[in-house]
């Protein structure tokens, strides 16, 4: 039985592609590339002959099953994506996978990927974060996924096409509000660019400047103040009485409701208390 290597490739500077990537690249029986034509350019940059096949998006479930039989025959194939970390918002997830049923071994060689260098950079909260990568193109499908963001208090990832970035952006600034951005492309480039802004001045931004190239979005979780505030709004909705009778039906004793609705209003319960004794 083979092995499936996941090898991460250069997202621009070349000078990131990893020894341990090159050998492997060398050593393993076939390499899985999702663009042959641009990978090709890799391989020669690094000497590289191993022998290629295409895998991408309009092939993924039928190649995948080609390439797990050939992995079961016992060859090694190395797997790589046009630039980053194969199986990362990509169709590679789909080999992993059915590797995986198959018990066939599985390993990863890491290296650059879009979305952790992006985030590094981004000026936001790196020690919680999610990564949705492209938003879904049926309207049904993204409304749902944006209202879920909505309540997203982790740092959010995103990739987007330039060609729908002004859209995203805007569907984003009328569903989240004015949050924290920070706009990413062209990234370990020459002309890497890194623009930290806010949804709306992000959506003013490219009223006048065309976007080019592919870009990563780093946007600001809400925040637990703001969090914290919408809960405090939505109970102080209902009025004390009703609100003290929502928990004496879950059975709290008065003592224990009321200083629940103080925590939920955001108050003391000395308030709540003479509130209720006036």
């Amino acid at each position: 039985m083979g092995t499936l290597y996941i090898c991460a490739t250069p997202i621009g500077n070349l000078g990131d592609m990893s020894p341990r990537v090159v050998e492997t690249l060398k050593q393993v029986d076939l390499i899985a590339a999702e663009d042959t034509r641009n990978s090709i350019k890799l391989l020669n940059h690094f000497d590289i002959h191993t022998p290629m096949t295409s895998y991408h998006e309009f092939n993924k479930v039928e190649k995948a099953k080609q390439l797990v039989s050939q992995l079961l025959a016992g060859q090694d194939i190395a797997l790589i994506t046009d630039a980053g970390t194969p199986a990362i918002s990509d169709p590679g997830e789909v080999l992993v996978a059915f590797c995986m049923e198959q018990g066939i071994p599985v390993t990863s060689l890491p290296g650059p990927a879009a979305c952790i260098t992006a985030l590094t950079l981004s000026g936001l909260c790196t020690r919680r974060f999610c990564f949705e990568g492209f938003l879904p193109a049926e309207k049904k499908s993204r409304r749902e996924i944006l209202e879920e963001l909505r309540e997203e208090s982790r740092t959010i990832i995103l990739y987007e096409a330039p060609h729908h970035l002004v859209g995203t952006l805007q569907d984003l600034w009328d569903t989240l509000g004015n949050r924290r951005i920070t706009l990413c492309k062209e990234l370990t480039k020459k002309h890497e660019t890194v623009f930290a802004t806010t949804l709306e001045g992000a959506v003013t931004h490219y009223q006048t400047e065309e976007p080019r190239g592919e870009y990563v979005l780093v946007l600001e979780g809400k925040s637990r103040e703001e969090k914290k505030a919408q809960a405090i709004a939505e109970w102080e909705k209902m009025t004390i009485e009703d609100h003290m009778a929502y928990y004496e039906k879950q059975g709290m004793d008065s003592k224990e409701a009321m200083k629940q609705v103080a925590k939920d209003r955001g108050v003391g319960k000395r308030e709540i208390y003479s509130y209720l004794h006036k």
